[in-house]
C-alpha cells in the first residue's frame, strides 16, 4: 500500500483511537504489513529510527582541539618568543627554530587527527555489529530488520525478551506485560491490552500503547509503529537531556594519573635544567635566552606521552574489532580492560556450555538397556548393549516401539540444509526423530501410520499423546511423557513380542531403571500406547497394540512424516502429521489416556560441547574461576559440571536455590566461596551470587540469554549475552555479546582482553623507556658539559648536548608509528599463565620502573658517550671533530636506541629476540624511523631545521653497534629477572598480587561438608 492515509489521526492520541482505525490512518493491512518498497520510501521520509546523537564536532573544532593541550600551547609560546628573538636581532634569514617548532606542531596535529578518525571508525563499526533487532510483518512475511528502519505503519511484532523498537498501538496482546520502568519508572512490568482507551491518561497507563526502550517481559503481541526516533516519547526526554560527561574508566584514569606524575616530574626536572644551563653558561644575549627556554619546552614536551590516551583509544578499538572476528562483540571499549581482568566467569549451562541439542543417550525397557551413540541433531550413531551391537530379539523390538512411538507422539520436525541438521519444535521431542535413525529398521517399519488426533501436552498433567491410523484401518493411541505419571496410566508392560501384566514388581522395577536414569543426570521421558478401537475404521484388531520390527513401530520414515525431511533436503510441510492412512481427524481427550502398555523410557541429555572442556583447563590454568549456575536439575548439573571440568569428579553436589534461600549472609557468602554448581536457582539467585562474588573483591563475568537475567548481567562487571538465544533486553543490558552462544568464545575474549592490556602495557612501558632516555641525556649533557669537552669545543654561548628541535624530532618519530604498531602486537608472553590482573593494580608497577630507570640511564650514557668519543677533549681521548658532528653523532645514537627499546619494552621477562618479526607493522615503523634519520643527518634542508652535520662511515658504524647496547642491557637485566622468578618459584614463594585477593582457580568446593 502507498496510500499514506491521514497521519494526524494515529498521531493525535492513538490511545484513544480504535486499532483498525489507526491502521487506515497510515495506510497498513494489519494482515500483511507494509511492503518492502513501502518501508524504503517511508525510511527516505521520515529517516532512520534513531535518537539525535551528539552533535559531531566539525572538522575545524576537532583541529582547533590538537592546539589546546598544555604542552602544544607551551611550544607556541616558544615559537612565538623565538618569532620574537629573531625579529629583535634582525631578523636576518629564516626564523629555524621557530619554523621547525610550527612544522612540528603541525605535523602532530595531523597525527592526532588521524589517530582519532580511526578509533571513530572502529567505533563506529562496532555500533553497527549491537544494533538492535526487531522482528515486523513486511509483505505478508515476518522479517527480522535494525530497529532503526522500523517506520510509522509497520507492523512490530513483540515476544517475551523483546526491546520495543518503537512507539506503536496494539492490535493484538496476549498475556502481554511491558517493563517500562526506563520510561516511566514503573517497577512492575505493566499488563497491556489492544482495548482503546476511553478517555486520555497519563503515559504510564496507557495500556494499548507500546513504547520505544521498554521491552516485552512476558506474552506476545502485535503493535502498529505511530512515532519512531525523535518523535516518540524516548526522544522526547531525550531533548530535555543535557549532555552528560562520561566518567573515565580505571584504565584512563591511571594513564591520566601517570600524564599527571609524569608532568610535574618533567616540569622540575625541566626547570632544574634551565637553571643549571643559566648558572653554568649565563645569559649573555636575548637569544640565549631564547635557546634555553626553547629547550625546556621541548624536553618537557618529548618526556610527557601527550598522545598516549589517542593511541591507547585506537589500540583498544582494534583489539575488540579482532574480538568481534573471534564472535565476541564488546559493545564498550571501557569493557575491554575488564574483561581481562575477570577472575570468576558465571556461566548458564544450555547453549553455552553445552550443545544445546536434547540426545537419547540411553533406552531401558522390561528387557534390559540399550546405548545409542552419537550427538545432536544429525542422525548418526548406532545402537549398542554393553559396548556390542544390539542384536534382534526381545530388547530390540522393546526399544524400536520406544522410538517409533516416541517420534510419532510428536510435534517438530528434523530437517537436513545444505549438510546442517536443523529443527523446528521442541528438542526434546526431535532427539527422538533422530535416535530413530539410529535404530535399523525403526524409521522404514512405519510408514502406515497417519496422525488423526492429539491430546496436547500440559505441564499439569505432563504428557502428551496422538491418535494414529494404520493402514488396515486400525488405530492406536501413543502416549509419552513424565516415566512416572504414565505408569500410573498403565495396565500392562511390554515384553518382547507380548503384553504382560504391570504387577507391582515389574512397576518398581520400571521405577528403579527411571530413577537410575535420573542419578545418571540424564532427563526421561517416558513411552506407552493402547489400541484404540473407538477411532478404527475397522474396528478393534484384538492385537497386541504396537507392531514388531517389521509391523511398524510406530515411527515414519523420511516421506511417511515424522518430521524427517526427504532426500532433497526440504522439510516436510505437515510434519508429524503425515504418512499413513489418515483418514477423518478426531479429537481425543484425557478420558483416552487409560489402560496403556508401558514401554520404556529413554534418558536424554544436553551434551557438552566439545571444545568447552579444553576451555575450562585454560581458565584455571589463568586462575580464572568457572561457576555454573543454571536452572535445571541438580543431578544434571552436577555431572555436566564433572564432565567439563569445572569440578572434580566427588566433590560437593549443586547447591538449589532453595538450598540458598536457607543460608544466612554469612553461610552464603562462604557457600559462593565453596561451591561452582549452583542448580534450580531463580534470577534473584544469580544477582544475591554475583554480588556475593564481587563483595569478595573478585571480578565477575556473567552470561545470561533471558529477560530474567537482565539484573545480573547489569549488576556484573562484565554482563554477557547470547547472540544466537539471547533476548534483545539481555543484550541491551550486556557489556558483551556473544555471537555464537559458545563458552569457549568467553575464553578466547578473556585471553585477548588480556592482549590488549599488555599492549597497552608494551607501549607504554616504551614511550617512558625513550623519553627517560632524553631527559637524563640532556640532564646530565648539561651539567658535565665541561667533563665531556662540549664546553671546550664550541663557540657557542650555550652549549647543549641536543637541541631542542631534535629532541621534538625524536618525540615525533619514536611516538607516533612505533607506539601505534606495538599496539597490535600478537602474544608475546603467556597471558594465560598468570593470575587475573586487580582492578586497582598499577599499569605501572615496581618492575616496570626498574625497567624504565635502568634503559633510560643506558641510554643517556651511551649518547653521552657518543658526544664524548667524537670531541677532542673530555674524558675519552676521541678524534678532532666539531661539536655539530659530534651532537650529531649522539642524537643519531640516541634515536636507534628509541627505536630499538620499541622490541626491548614487547615484554617485562622475555628475550626482545623472542618473535622478534612477528609484528610487521612494528619492524615497518623501525625501518621507517631509520629512514627518516638517514634523511634527517644527509638531506641539505633537513641539516639546517635539525642542526645536523653529514656523518662518515666509522660514525655510521658507531652508531648501529653503540645502539644496540640497549637491548645488551636489558637482555641482562630480564635474564636477572627470570632467574629471580624461577627461584622464587621453586621456593614456594607465590607471585606478588593485590592483598586479600583470592585466587579463582580452584575450580570447586573445598569444605563440601560444610553446607547443605
Amino acid at each position: 500500500m502507498t496510500d499514506q492515509g491521514d497521519p494526524s489521526i494515529a498521531r493525535s492520541d492513538p490511545s484513544l483511537t480504535d486499532a483498525a482505525d489507526v491502521a487506515r490512518a497510515l495506510a497498513v493491512d494489519p494482515e500483511t504489513g507494509l511492503t518492502a518498497a513501502e518501508a524504503a520510501r517511508r525510511l527516505a521520509e521520515h529517516g532512520p529510527n534513531e535518537l539525535r546523537s551528539t552533535k559531531k564536532n566539525p572538522l575545524w573544532r576537532r583541529i582547533l582541539a590538537q592546539f589546546t593541550d598544555p604542552l602544544i600551547i607551551l611550544l607556541l609560546v616558544a615559537v612565538a618568543i623565538s618569532v620574537v628573538a629573531w625579529i629583535v636581532e634582525g631578523a636576518h634569514g629564516w626564523p629555524i627554530d621557530a619554523v621547525v617548532i610550527g612544522a612540528i606542531i603541525i605535523l602532530n596535529a595531523v597525527l592526532g587527527l588521524v589517530q582519532e578518525a580511526r578509533a571513530e571508525q572502529a567505533v563506529a563499526a562496532l555500533s553497527v555489529m549491537t544494533q538492535a533487532q526487531s522482528t515486523v510483518l513486511r509483505d505478508g512475511e515476518l522479517r527480522t530488520v535494525a530497529s532503526a528502519e522500523l517506520v510509522p505503519g509497520d507492523l512490530l511484532v513483540l515476544g517475551e525478551g523483546d526491546q520495543v523498537g518503537a512507539d506503536g498501538r496494539l492490535l493484538r496482546a496476549s498475556a502481554l506485560r511491558i517493563a517500562e520502568a526506563s520510561l516511566t519508572g514503573e517497577s512492575e512490568a505493566v499488563e497491556k491490552s489492544a482495548t482503546t482507551l476511553p478517555e486520555p491518561v497519563p503515559l504510564g497507563d496507557r495500556l494499548d500503547m507500546v513504547y520505544k526502550g521498554t521491552a516485552v517481559a512476558r506474552g506476545t503481541g502485535r503493535a502498529i509503529v505511530t512515532e519512531t526516533g525523535m518523535a516518540t516519547q524516548m526522544g522526547a526526554i531525550a531533548t530535555m537531556l543535557d549532555e552528560t560527561r562520561e566518567e573515565a574508566t580505571p584504565l584512563q584514569q591511571e594513564v591520566g594519573r601517570i600524564g599527571r606524575l609524569l608532568g610535574r616530574i618533567v616540569i622540575v626536572i625541566a626547570i632544574v635544567v634551565m637553571l643549571t644551563i643559566t648558572l653554568i653558561e649565563g645569559i649573555r644575549t636575548p637569544a640565549d635566552f631564547v635557546t634555553i627556554l626553547l629547550l625546556g619546552v621541548s624536553l618537557a614536551v618529548a618526556a610527557v606521552p601527550e598522545g598516549l590516551p589517542a593511541i591507547m583509544s585506537v589500540v583498544l578499538a582494534l583489539g575488540v574489532q579482532r574480538m568481534a572476528k573471534q564472535h565476541a562483540v564488546v559493545k564498550q571499549l571501557s569493557s575491554v580492560e575488564t574483561l581481562g581482568s575477570a577472575s570468576v566467569i558465571c556461566t548458564d549451562k544450555t547453549g553455552t556450555l553445552t550443545t544445546n541439542q536434547m540426545t537419547i543417550e540411553r533406552i531401558v525397557t522390561a528387557s534390559g538397556t540399550v546405548d545409542l551413540s552419537g550427538a545432536g541433531y544429525a542422525p548418526i550413531g548406532r545402537a549398542a548393549v554393553n559396548g556390542e551391537p544390539l542384536e534382534p530379539g526381545a530388547l530390540r523390538t522393546e526399544a524400536q516401539i520406544v522410538l517409533g512411538a516416541g517420534s510419532l507422539a510428536n510435534d517438530a520436525q528434523l530437517a537436513e540444509h545444505e549438510g546442517v541438521w536443523e529443527i523446528e519444535g521442541d528438542p526434546t521431542e526431535a532427539a527422538f526423530l533422530v535416535a530413530a535413525h539410529k535404530l535399523d529398521g525403526t524409521v522404514e517399519a512405519t510408514e502406515q501410520y497417519g496422525r488423526i488426533g492429539d491430546v496436547p501436552f500440559s505441564s499439569e498433567r505432563k504428557m502428551m499423546s496422538t491418535v494414529h491410523r494404520r493402514a488396515d484401518g486400525t488405530a492406536v493411541v501413543l502416549s509419552k511423557g513424565a516415566p512416572d505419571v504414565l505408569l500410573e496410566r498403565c495396565t500392562g508392560v511390554r515384553v518382547g513380542d507380548a503384553v504382560v501384566p504391570l504387577t507391582p514388581e515389574r512397576k518398581a522395577a520400571a521405577l528403579a531403571d527411571i530413577e537410575a536414569l535420573s542419578q545418571a543426570a540424564y532427563r526421561t521421558l517416558g513411552v506407552a500406547y493402547r489400541e484404540a478401537p473407538e477411532f478404527g475404521a475397522t474396528g478393534p484388531t484384538g492385537g497386541s497394540g504396537a507392531s514388531d520390527a517389521t509391523g511398524g513401530s510406530g515411527v515414519s520414515d523420511a516421506t511417511g512424516g515424522s518430521g524427517v525431511s526427504d532426500a532433497a533436503g526440504e522439510s516436510d510441510a505437515t510434519g508429524a502429521r503425515a504418512g499413513g492412512a489418515s483418514g477423518p481427524i478426531v479429537e481425543p481427550d484425557e478420558s483416552h489416556e487409560r489402560d496403556l502398555v508401558y514401554a520404556g523410557a529413554v534418558g536424554i541429555i544436553d551434551p557438552p560441547r566439545p571444545e568447552v572442556p579444553p576451555a575450562i583447563t585454560e581458565a584455571h590454568r589463568a586462575g580464572v574461576r568457572v561457576i555454573m549456575i543454571t536452572g535445571d536439575h541438580p543431578a544434571t548439573a552436577a555431572r555436566i559440571a564433572a564432565d567439563l571440568g569445572i569440578v572434580e569428579p566427588g566433590q560437593a553436589a549443586a547447591l538449589t536455590g532453595t538450598q540458598l534461600d536457607a543460608l544466612d549472609d554469612e553461610a552464603f557468602a562462604q557457600a559462593v566461596r565453596d561451591v561452582s554448581v549452583f542448580a534450580r536457582v531463580a534470577p534473584e539467585h544469580k544477582l544475591r551470587i554475583v554480588d556475593a562474588l564481587q563483595d569478595d573483591g573478585l571480578v565477575v563475568a556473567m552470561t545470561g540469554d533471558g529477560v530474567n537475567d537482565a539484573p545480573a548481567l547489569k549488576s556484573a562487571d562484565i554482563g554477557i549475552a547470547m547472540g544466537i538465544t539471547g533476548t534483545e533486553v539481555t543484550k541491551e543490558a550486556a557489556n558483551m555479546v556473544l555471537a555464537d552462544d559458545d563458552f569457549a568464545t568467553i575464553v578466547e575474549a578473556v585471553r585477548e582482553g588480556r592482549v590488549i592490556f599488555d599492549n597497552i602495557r608494551k607501549f607504554l612501558r616504551y614511550l617512558l623507556y625513550s623519553n627517560m632516555g632524553e631527559v637524563l641525556t640532556v640532564f646530565f649533557g648539561v651539567v658535565f658539559a665541561g667533563v665531556l669537552g662540549l664546553s671546550d669545543a664550541s663557540n657557542e654561548s650555550i652549549v647543549l648536548p641536543l637541541l631542542a628541535t631534535q629532541i621534538l624530532w625524536i618525540n615525533l618519530v619514536t611516538d607516533s608509528a612505533p607506539a601505534l604498531a606495538m599496539g597490535v602486537d600478537p602474544e608475546i608472553d603467556d597471558v594465560m599463565a598468570r593470575p587475573p590482573r586487580g582492578m586497582h593494580e598499577r599499569a605501572i608497577d615496581g618492575r616496570m620502573w626498574v625497567g624504565i630507570v635502568t634503559t633510560g640511564v643506558t641510554m643517556a650514557v651511551v649518547t653521552l658517550v657518543t658526544l664524548d668519543l667524537f670531541l677532542p677533549g673530555g674524558l675519552i681521548p676521541g678524534e678532532t671533530g666539531t661539536v655539530d658532528v659530534a651532537r650529531t653523532a649522539g642524537f643519531t645514537v640516541l634515536v636507534f636506541m628509541a627505536l630499538l627499546t620499541a622490541f626491548v619494552a614487547r615484554s617485562a621477562t622475555r628475550s626482545a629476540f623472542h618473535g622478534l618479526f612477528s609484528n610487521r607493522w612494528l619492524v615497518g615503523a623501525f625501518v621507517l624511523g631509520v629512514v627518516l634519520q638517514v634523511l634527517v643527518v644527509t638531506w641539505a634542508p633537513l641539516q639546517v631545521a635539525f642542526g645536523t652535520a653529514a656523518l662518515d662511515g666509522a660514525h655510521w658504524l658507531w652508531c648501529a653497534v653503540a645502539a644496540t647496547s640497549v637491548l645488551w642491557v636489558d637482555e641482562i637485566r630480564k635474564a636477572f629477572v627470570r632467574a629471580t622468578d624461577r627461584r622464587r618459584a621453586a621456593s614456594g614463594i607465590p607471585a606478588v598480587r593485590d592483598a586479600g585477593r583470592r585466587v579463582a582457580g580452584d575450580g570447586g568446593s573445598r569444605h563440601p561438608s560444610s553446607l547443605p
